[in-house]
């Protein structure tokens, strides 16, 4: 399998081919190439189909705990290669899967002389092989993989960044999500405790008997929340639609129609600024159940929230940078209006309008302009005095009924509604109502914010017509929950950044 190559072919470093517009583009390395025309000479497929992989890699290492009785053991498994030391008769690597990395060593002779020079003159750092090999320890006692047979799987045609450093610059990381996933695999770990977390939250509500239901992501009328959404076009029906802002207005539909307990893991899409917590597309959970109200819904959050977090961190503990955040239950619970009082020192309703604005204008809160009445004041004073000081998990309760038009009004409380909403680490994580069930009382609130929008307010909501038609056959008791799947994961994998817990986070285009 001799096969004859310059050392120009073979240079580490991608050379620009004036005939390669591939090459110009410096989209593949050049000795890459090179190495994938040498293995097709050798009438070699650089891509076959299929591979019998047997052993993951982490299980062959929990092979190592017992050795003595595992030593010689066979092994057949399949990863990338990453770290090539090539050492005349012997060439050592570390192969990585999904679950862990382990060193592989070759000797001339095992394998066979013609694939042990194929792998030392044509395998790169980043191919993807399959290997079949015993268990052995070198001298060092680290465990090994002694190859007897070796199948190259994928060859890559990209140089894998900074050999020995792995993937660092944060721009990159974010833009070509492969490459971090590749090297970083404390990164890797995170979306795998992301998966584990959706299906923790489907266990522990299919549990309950909840059942879960999707909803239209394309929408004739938005709804469910205050945000401004990304409209489309749709050719055929020659009609705007927009991109479900949230999923609630259906889901209230299917409790209409006789479903007691329902809930959607759903994508939404918001057309707001990209910062630390917020990405214009976003995963969430809402959560709806017949014949309960906020109370009801403060519990299961509750619930769901740490026994979610005892499974997947063993600790009620999370470590957020320096700071640690408890969620251990139960959790605080506090009015708006009482949590203003409580670390502001701010009562709204013993200030004057022109008080409360002095206030605002002081500690530099914008959006006071806003505000035409105490409620909203509170609102925007709450956000601005209050939300960065509730550390460990929160339960904020009772808001004002000015911003809150799918709530039902306070049983007890004039001018207010049955809501909530759950802070931690200074960041809304869930949002819960008593779900407003009279019609015409959803009718009023709805044209109240279409006067809003029609003002300049872009993301007041629109008047749905046909969820008022739906709540005019009778929507029973209901509490509701949304809570935001992307923000909890970085709770939980103490991330400061929504980036880090988004598989493909949206990024400004590239000039």
């Amino acid at each position: 399998m001799n096969v004859e190559i310059n050392n120009k072919e073979l240079s580490d470093k991608s050379t620009p081919s004036d005939n390669n517009e591939e090459s110009d583009n410096r989209i593949f390395d050049d000795s890459k190439l090179a190495k994938l025309n040498g293995i097709k000479t050798q009438g070699l497929n650089p891509y076959p189909y299929t591979f019998e992989k047997s052993d993951d890699i982490s299980d062959i290492l929990e092979k190592f705990e017992d050795f003595e009785k595992n030593e010689g053991l066979i092994v057949r498994t399949a990863g990338r290669l990453y770290n090539i030391r090539r050492m005349g008769k012997m060439i050592f690597a570390d192969l990585g899967d999904q679950a862990g990395r382990i060193q592989i060593l070759l000797r001339k002779g095992n394998p066979p002389d013609e694939e042990f020079d194929t792998f030392k003159k044509l395998i790169d750092s980043g191919d993807i092989v399959g290997i079949q090999g015993v268990l052995f320890k070198t001298q060092r006692g680290e465990n090994s993989i002694s190859v007897s047979e070796f199948s190259l799987l994928s060859k890559s045609l990209c140089a894998l960044p900074e050999k020995f450093h792995g993937l660092k610059d944060v721009e990159t990381r974010y833009r070509k999500r492969y490459l971090d996933l590749i090297f970083n695999v404390e990164k890797r770990d995170i979306f795998v405790m992301r998966s584990k977390l959706i299906s923790e939250i489907r266990r522990f509500l299919t549990e309950r008997r909840f059942l879960e239901f999707e909803t239209p992501v394309l929408q004739t009328v938005y709804g469910g929340a205050n945000a401004r959404p990304f409209i489309t076009h749709h050719n055929f029906l020659e009609q705007n639609l927009f991109l479900r802002i949230a999923p609630e207005l259906y889901l209230k539909r299917l409790v209409v129609g006789g479903y007691e307990k329902v809930f959607e893991i759903c994508k939404n899409f918001r057309n707001e600024d990209i910062d630390t917590t917020h990405n214009p597309e976003f995963t969430m959970i809402e959560v709806y159940e017949a014949y309960s109200d906020y109370n009801d819904m403060m519990d299961l959050t509750e619930s769901l929230v740490t026994e979610i977090t005892l499974t997947l961190k063993g600790s009620y503990e999370v470590k957020m940078g320096e700071r640690t955040i408890n969620l251990r239950p139960p959790w605080k619970r506090i009015s708006m209006e009482d949590a203003l009082k409580e670390y502001a020192g701010l009562d709204v309703f013993a200030h004057s309008f022109e008080e409360l604005k002095k206030i605002a204008i002081e500690n530099r809160i914008e959006d006071y302009e806003k505000a035409k009445t105490r409620g909203e004041f509170l609102s925007v004073l709450f956000e601005g005095l209050v939300e960065d000081k509730l550390i460990n998990p929160t339960f904020i309760y009772d808001f004002p009924v000015e911003n809150s038009p799918l709530a039902k009004s306070h049983r007890e409380k004039p001018g207010f509604v049955e809501r909530f909403e759950l802070f931690i680490n200074g960041w809304e994580m869930a949002n819960g109502y008593s779900e407003l069930n009279d019609p015409l009382e959803q009718k009023k609130r709805f044209e109240d914010q279409d006067k809003k929008r029609k003002l300049g307010d872009l993301e007041a909501q629109t008047i749905d017509y046909d969820f008022i038609n739906a709540l005019g056959y009778g929507l029973p008791p209901t509490g509701g929950m949304g809570l935001g799947i992307d923000r909890l994961t970085m709770i939980l994998a103490g991330q400061e950044s929504i980036k880090e817990v988004i598989l493909f986070p949206q990024m400004k285009k590239e000039e």
